[in-house]
């Protein structure tokens, strides 16, 4: 007989709590894809659109800090407190971040509006897959892992397009104000299908870890997200947040080995199989962001193809990263292997970065649909494989705390990258556009004109476009000529931007293929020794 789904004993839910509880998880998903995949597409003309492409990769790194800091965190109080109640702490964020993102007058508020946003959909993630792993046996936990990725494949069947079409035809504020509904409808089926905790308030707040966390990641992120862009990499500014941060980092990892209930277990991030994971995992996502950030910059900006368009051609990325996870899950539970999965992964996305740092403006369309297809195919089983091996490596008592650790991990990825990517972009667009632009136009231009013209957004905002054409219009005769030569500068400019970005990431990727070579294959079925539950019997023995 086929073995039945194992309850974690703590609820003991009974068949039509379960299918609730699918319900309330699938709908989480389901409105948390929505964002993703709709404002991948759109974030260049957010950007444009409120003067903010200088600070184009803080819109991704800021928010990323904070759902950084909360996965950790997050995670580890709903072992404590109840799943029930993180996420609706985490919904409420994510509906008062996602109004004030509508809002939004300027890209500095955007990005703080955007980070409210992260603190609640940083924290959905892991808590939702915690929820899963309280409900079900690992084997069958790999089936419903996979099938989470349903959700993220129907919107992105149709997400980059949507996206998209609401920038080019209406305004990317309509798309906040179309996810506000779907929160709220989230928000209201949580008390119904999630059970609430049996005990509460059980254990200590780690709040020495979580202060020393904060200040470890920020400082890291604030130090590479100036490096390069407001300060030189060797400036004082710069080396002193970087110095502060690893200081911070050596006291959090300390200070957890002391704590009776450390946010990151000793016990998690001392595991083998977690670290080269995580390593693997962060280390990629310079090759990601590249793909997420900067292949649409490169779509819409340097090809000059329509945001909609664009979306078109990143659809099947979107597909397969979504799909792809649905099989993963079927074949990890029957096979219970999984390393040849990394393999294969990472080793594709490898490949897939190394070749498209050689397009340019007159790559054919088919062949950036066929890089977006395959960096899809090899990004589709690495999320599902993720978050099920970290559950296989520790104790069930730590499964929160192992989600959260991973997606802390990934998240600071996220947030890392882009800081890092985005002064690998401008170094390399600055150098450029000096170079490039024409030089009668210093007898022409204003000291304003040629200092706008180190902000591309021309190139991704119709609006810009036609401000700077009216700006040379006034030159006379000689301006339109100009004005085409200094368009084409720019373009230039981006392009050699883009591709060194493209460089960084495909190096990055290298490293986490290389490292993902060494990762140790760990059965599902093993039962994993709790040794801090051993401690206080050990500690007994001794009294007696």
């Amino acid at each position: 007989m086929p073995q039945q789904p194992q309850l974690h004993p703590e609820f003991a839910l009974a068949k039509k709590q379960i299918i609730l509880g699918l319900v309330v998880i699938f709908a989480i998903y389901f409105c948390n894809t929505y964002f993703i995949q709709t404002f991948t597409i759109a974030r260049p003309r957010m950007a444009a659109d409120l003067n903010g492409m200088a600070l184009y990769a803080w819109s991704i790194s800021i928010p990323s800090l904070a759902a950084a800091f909360v996965t950790l965190l997050f995670a580890k109080l709903s072992d404590m407190y109840g799943r029930r109640i993180m996420l609706l702490v985490s919904l409420a964020f994510f509906l008062v971040g996602t109004i004030l993102s509508a809002l939004s007058p300027t890209f500095p508020i955007l990005i703080w509006a955007s980070t409210i946003s992260r603190v609640g959909s940083g924290g959905l993630v892991p808590v939702c897959y915690a929820v899963l792993g309280d409900m079900f046996a690992p084997a069958e936990r790999s089936k419903w892992v996979g099938l989470l990725n349903i959700p993220r494949g129907i919107f992105a069947l149709f997400g980059p397009t949507l996206g998209g079409w609401f920038v080019d035809n209406l305004s990317w504020r309509h798309l906040f104000w179309m996810g506000v509904p779907l929160i709220i409808l989230c928000f209201l089926l949580v008390p119904v299908g999630i059970p609430a905790a049996i005990k509460k308030g059980a254990g200590k707040i780690d709040t020495r870890g979580a202060l020393l966390v904060a200040i470890a990641s920020s400082a890291t992120i604030l130090g590479l997200s100036f490096a390069g862009t407001t300060y030189p990499w060797m400036s004082v500014q710069v080396i002193g947040l970087l110095g502060i941060g690893l200081l911070f980092w050596v006291l959090f990892f300390r200070a957890e080995g002391d704590a009776d209930e450390p946010i990151m277990d000793p016990q998690v991030f001392r595991n083998r199989t977690f670290l080269t994971v995580a390593i693997s995992g962060m280390l990629s996502f310079f090759g990601l962001m590249g793909m997420t950030m900067y292949y649409p910059i490169f779509l819409q900006g340097v090809q000059g193809i329509s945001v909609m368009r664009s979306g078109q051609i990143l659809t099947p990325y979107s597909v397969l990263v979504a799909f792809i996870g649905v099989p993963t899950g079927f074949i990890l539970a029957r096979t219970k292997r999984y390393k040849w999965m990394y393999i294969f992964s990472y080793g594709l996305l490898t490949a897939v970065l190394t070749g498209i740092i050689f397009f340019n403006s007159e790559t054919p369309l088919s062949m950036e649909l066929l890089a977006a297809t395959l960096a899809g195919l090899g990004l589709g089983a690495i999320p599902t494989v993720n978050t099920l091996v970290v559950q296989y490596v520790v104790p069930k008592r730590l499964l929160g705390v192992s989600l959260g650790a991973i997606f802390f991990s990934i998240t600071m990825g996220m947030a890392i990258a882009p800081a890092v990517l985005g002064s690998v972009m401008n170094v390399s667009y600055a150098a450029k556009l000096e170079a490039t632009l024409p030089e009668e136009l210093h007898q022409f231009a204003d000291a304003g004109t040629i200092a706008a013209l180190g902000d591309p957004k021309a190139l991704l905002s119709p609006r810009a476009m036609t401000e700077l054409k009216a700006a040379f219009d006034k030159m006379g005769g000689d301006g339109k000529q100009l004005f085409k030569k200094t368009v084409e500068a720019i373009r230039t400019s981006m392009e050699a931007g883009v591709r060194s970005v493209f460089i960084f990431g495909a190096a990055m990727m290298l490293i986490s293929f290389l490292l993902i070579l060494t990762v140790p294959e760990v059965s599902m079925d093993a039962v994993i020794e709790d040794k801090r539950a051993q401690q206080p019997r050990a500690a007994e023995g001794k009294a007696v």
